[in-house]
């Protein structure tokens, strides 16, 4: 039987910047300067190593002043429904029961030949058909970060400024990790987990949260589902825009799947069949379904 969660609904939360700060994966703050390596080794490079420890030293400063002054504030909210796949869509309820229906998730399936072994994937394939099983959806933003840049920029501080953006977006992230962990123990098969940080950037626990946007889920729209599912936009103050973009900017959202065998893959090119097939389960044109999956499709759409 799938893993049944602690609650059903939605919960807010509101950890601090000292809390999240252990969770930051670093490497790819140095990528804001073009500085390409794995943290904490890129230190040793001979080539770059003396100013990536420049650099994470100073972020260090403004991150501790971050934390005393509480200049940024971590806001998520986090929530379980009851679940089931309906082809390549996955169908939440309001309970159990599964009378109620409460959304609908339109996912894409993967459409390149494979070895007769492997099968194309679809995110609605790591929901159990028949049995009692569940999907989570969370929310994290932090706030503030556009504020604490003008300050410094104010002060014609630029170099802080950058620093203060880029941190923002680490603890974002951070959050997204912290959060999945209690949602792993809210779970129930987290609750055992012995994980370094390392561990977590590495992935080495049991389910995936794929973000509406991103390789397994590359339409953005999914995101409007997501949100008003979580009510985002009234409980933590994170805005979606038109296009599906997210303010704060330093904000990640995204889909907690439990199944063991779970893993991130890339829809990839499709054809027009699905792309047709997807606009009729979204009850939308097909053009404009193929507006928004552009990068994905693998034909010319008509003019």
């Amino acid at each position: 039987m799938p893993p049944k969660p602690d609650f059903i609904g939605t919960r807010a939360v509101a950890p601090s910047i000292v809390d999240l700060r252990e969770y930051i994966d670093w490497s790819p703050f140095f990528h804001v300067w073009e500085l390409r390596g794995r943290y904490p080794a890129i230190f040793e490079d001979p080539t770059i190593g003396k100013q990536a420890r420049e650099l994470f030293d100073d972020a260090q400063e403004i991150l501790d002043e971050i934390a005393a002054k509480h200049l940024l504030t971590a806001r998520g909210i986090f929530g379980f429904w009851p679940a089931t796949p309906s082809g390549d869509d996955v169908d939440l309820f309001v309970d159990q029961s599964q009378r109620e229906r409460l959304a609908t998730f339109y996912f894409l399936r993967q459409q390149i030949q494979k070895p007769a072994d492997q099968f194309n994937r679809c995110l609605a394939d790591y929901i159990a058909p028949k049995s009692a099983d569940y999907l989570g959806g969370f929310a994290v933003t932090i706030h503030g970060a556009d504020e604490l840049a003008k300050r410094f920029a104010a002060g014609h501080d630029d170099y802080s400024a950058i620093i203060a953006k880029a941190l923002a977006d680490r603890l974002a992230e951070a959050f997204a990790e912290y959060l999945h962990k209690q949602a792993r123990i809210a779970w129930g098969f987290g609750r055992n987990e012995n994980l370094s940080n390392a561990d977590l950037i590495r992935e080495k626990y049991q389910g995936i949260r794929p973000a509406p946007g991103y390789p397994a889920c590359p339409d953005h729209a999914e995101k409007r589902t997501l949100f008003d599912l979580l009510n985002a936009e009234r409980k933590i103050d994170i805005k979606l825009t038109e296009s599906y973009a997210m303010h704060p900017a330093a904000s990640v959202s995204g889909f907690y799947f439990s199944h063991p065998e779970a893993k991130y893959f890339a829809v990839g090119q499709i054809g027009r069949d699905q792309i047709v097939d997807y606009a009729q389960r979204r009850s939308e044109s097909t053009a404009t379904a193929e507006k928004r999956l552009g990068p994905n499709l693998g034909y010319e759409p008509n003019p």
